[in-house]
Order: structure tokens, then sequence, then C-alpha cells
């Protein structure tokens, strides 16, 4: 224990170093904008400025990086609380009571509330990664394809409770969202699935185009129709701090949200979007009122908001300790450190400890930064909420359409979002949720492939579910949470509430 901290305290006397902070407020500033930003990303971001790595000194070069990588998961939740617009795949959930809470007038609390959640997350896990990087690397190696798929199958079944209303519209918009995934190129045999002969189709559906035009496009159309044109006015701002009530309602979410983003974001593919996710889906299962979210429930800002931002930094884990990178983000990462000659893996924490302890200190500093960042605008951002609707939604369009835009310089993809929009409305008026096709979309691609996977290494044979424990165990907890689903008595429970 003595020895961690006496690293830490290595890593803080290097990541403090005028230079290295300085590389680490620009990588909290780039990564909040392009996190208020929808569209560009954290993932594009850094490959746009990973040549400029070649200039810098390693340390610094990925400092800025990974202040990227979790500035954004902060950022995002601006845009999705005020206007109802994720900025990142990881702040869709933070829409669903955030908007609530800022059309009640609360929206400075729940920025305040997305900041300091974010910054517990971040410190917590900053800790975990020093203490326990290695071990829980080496246990997230144990999961194989056939635990991957398993995992899953618990995530989706587990979507059901992200929806409001009928279990069976719930499970739907689930298979939409994964058949949403399919198309595309198949990795295994080249062949095209519904691509209708369409070029752009040929590399599959991007999540930004299908996540603005389900959200923000659809919420637009719904507020222009239900209003006749003038949109929803929001409540008067009373207060831009958390009430005592609220701090004692949401730091429980925060450390539920924090250990589950922990966990998942060491999983490959799991990181922020799906620890957010996840966070929601618990958080409204151990509520006593589960028909509160979606209205303005502070735990459903609290929780998802602490679950991205430590399921961004425990990605970093794997990376660090065995050179695997668990998502896209952390794959450059991994090419910045070889543009410097450093190979990933658990030899950097002896020959490069000043590397490695830097980076890992760092994220203490930058997080204190974006939370230094953040607070004071919240009056600036609340002060949004105030200009007229009529003004206010072509802003948003045109916000829309740029940020889709510069995804791939593409009309298409806006064309694409548009459409979107319109079936996000039909969706809407058949009261079908987006949020769970939203989870099928992004886990589709993972359970295809590890499905196949699990399929090729068994040699066709099913019952490697079973026959391997972890799997075994992630399939009885699928099974069991799919029986209670379908339980009339549950259903019928379960949507008396939603109609409370």
């Amino acid at each position: 224990m003595m020895d961690v901290f006496a690293n830490l305290w290595l890593g803080l006397g290097v990541s403090v170093e005028p230079m290295n902070l300085v590389y680490c407020f620009l990588g909290a500033l780039i990564g909040t904008l392009i996190g208020v930003l929808p569209g560009l990303g954290p993932t594009a971001t850094v490959a746009l400025l990973l040549p400029i790595t070649f200039y810098l000194p390693p340390v610094g070069a990925l400092i800025m990086l990974a202040g990227i990588f979790y500035g954004a998961q902060y950022g995002g939740s601006t845009t999705a609380i005020l206007v109802k617009l994720p900025g990142e795949s990881s702040s869709v959930m933070t829409c669903l009571d955030g908007n609530a809470m800022a059309r009640q007038g609360r929206g400075g609390v729940a920025l305040a509330t997305a900041a300091l959640s974010s910054l517990f997350a971040g410190c917590v896990t900053t800790l975990v990664i020093a203490l326990a990087g290695p071990p829980l690397a080496g246990m997230a190696l144990a999961f194989g394809p056939s635990e991957y798929v398993a995992l899953m199958l618990v995530g989706l079944i587990g979507a059901v409770t992200l929806a409001h209303g009928s279990v069976v519209k719930a499970v739907a918009m689930i298979l939409v969202g994964l058949l949403l995934s399919m198309v595309g190129t198949d990795v295994n045999s080249g062949q095209m699935r519904f691509t209708f002969d369409i070029p752009q189709l040929y590399d599959g559906l991007d999540f930004v185009p299908l996540a603005m035009g389900l959200f923000g496009l659809a919420d637009i159309i719904i507020n222009l129709e239900e209003t006749e044109g003038r949109g929803i006015e929001p409540s008067p701002v009373h207060r831009l701090w958390p009430s005592w009530q609220d701090f004692k309602d949401a730091w429980p979410a925060a450390v539920r949200g924090t250990a589950l983003g922990a966990f998942l974001g060491i999983l490959p593919g799991g990181g922020a979007t799906l620890s957010a996710f996840s966070s929601y889906a618990l958080e409204k299962k151990v509520a006593r009122d589960p028909s509160a979210f979606g209205k303005g429930a502070i735990q459903g800002v609290a929780g998802p908001e602490a679950a991205n931002n430590a399921g961004a930094q425990a990605s970093f884990i794997p990376m660090l300790s065995l050179g695997i990178p668990s998502n896209a983000v952390m794959a450059l990462m991994v090419g910045a450190m070889m543009i410097h000659g450093i190979t990933p893996g658990p030899q950097i924490m002896t020959k490069q400890p000043d590397l490695f302890w830097g980076m890992i200190a760092s994220m203490l500093v930058g997080n204190v930064m974006l939370v230094v960042l953040n607070l004071p605008l919240i009056g600036l951002w609340v002060r949004l909420l105030r200009v007229p609707y009529a003004y206010l939604f072509p802003a948003i369009l045109v916000f829309c359409c740029i940020g889709t835009y510069s995804l791939k310089n593409d009309v298409f993809d806006v064309l694409l979002m548009a459409g979107f929009g319109v079936f996000g409305y039909v969706l809407k008026k058949l009261d079908c949720e987006p949020a769970p096709l939203l989870l099928g979309f992004v886990l589709g691609p993972l359970l295809e492939e590890n499905l196949s996977r699990a399929m090729l290494l068994s040699q066709g044979d099913l019952t490697v579910f079973v026959t391997r424990p972890i799997s075994a165990g992630l399939m009885a907890v699928a099974a069991g949470l799919l029986a209670l689903i379908l339980l009339p008595a549950f259903r019928r429970q379960r949507e008396v509430a939603f109609k409370e």
C-alpha cells in the first residue's frame, strides 16, 4: 500500500510540472469542447491530433490524449441536460432525467450533479487503477467469447428496465437496435447486409446520426407539434447548486455508478457507453419509485455520469497493464506510445515509472481541472434555457447537421439523421422508448463478433455457454431476469408503476 502511495506521489510530481499541466489543461479543454459539440467525438479527435504527438514529449502527449478522452465524458452531459442532445454516446442516459430536470427549472442542479459525480468517479477510479490495475486486468483476461456473449445477453435483457410501459415494446426496441447494428459488411463472410446497394451503408450505420435523430430531432418535432410551434417553456431557474436533499439522493447512485463503471471499463468493448446504460438500469432497479425516472430523478443523472467517467478511465487498466486496448481510443493511445518507441505492457511500470505513474496521477489533476472549468460555466449554460424556443430549435437543427456532416463530410449522414428523426417521432407516438434500441445498436456488433468466435472455438457446440463457470453463471442470471420479466404479475406491477 505504501509503495502505491509513493508511486502516486512520484506521478504527481511528474504531472504538476509546468508543461505537463499545460498539456493536461489543453486535453481537458479540448475534451470538454468536443463533448459539447455533437458528432466529432473523442475517437476522431484523438486520431486527428495523433500526428502532433510526434513533436511532444511522450509523457505530455499521453497526458493530453487521456485528458481529451475523459474530458469528452464531462462535456457530453451539457447539451444532453440543456437541450436533450447527447454530445457523446455515453451521455444518452443523462438526457432522460437531466433534460426533465432542466424543464423543471433545475438545469443548474443537474449540471452541478453531473460535474461532481464525474469528479468523484474520476478520483476514485484513478486510485483503483493505481491499486488494482494488474489484478483487475488479469480478471478481465478470464473473459473469453462465451463469457462476453453471456454478459451481453444479461445487458440486453436488463435493458427492458430502461423503457417505460410495455415489456413487449421494450423487447421489440432491443431487437430493432440489433437489426440496425447488422447493416453493413459481414466481417466473417464479406457479404453485404441490408445495404440496398447504397455505398455509404457498406461500413454500417453510425451512432451519431442515429442518436441525434432519435433524441434531438424527434424531440423537436414532438415539442413543436404539442405546443403549436411555440415549444416548451422551461420553468425559471431557482438555484444552481444541489440542495442537501439532492446530495443525499445522488451520492449512493454516484458510488454505485463508479463501482459499475470501474468494472465494465476494464472489459473490451465496455467503456463509458455500456457503463452509463448499465448504471441507469441498476438505479431504476434499486429505486423505491421507478416511475420517477424519466421525470427528473437526480439518481438518473448522478449514476450514469459517474459510470461513464469511471468507465472511460478504467479502460486505461488493460492498456497500461497488459498492452491490450479495450476500445478504439485506447488503440489510438497504444499507437501514440509506439510512435515514441514505447511498448505498452507490464514492463512500463518498472522500466518507465515516470511515464506510467505520471499519466495516472494526471487523471487526478485533470478531473479537478474539469470541475474548475465547468462549474463556473453552469450559470452561462443555464441562460441557454431562457432563449425562446423559436430561436433555439433552428440553432439545435443547425448544430445537429454540422455535427453529423463533420463525421465523413457526407450529406448522406445528414439525410440519415433526418430519417431517424422521423422514425423517432413515430416511436414516441407508439409509446416506444428509444433507449433500449440504442443499447441493442451499441452491443449488437460486440455480441455478433463474440458469438462467431465462441462457435468457431467450440466447433459449433452450444454447450460452451453452460460448461464454462463464468458464462454459465451469467446465463443463469440472464435466464432468471427473462423469467421474471415474463411473469404476468411482474409485468402488471411494472406497467402500473409507470402509469402512476
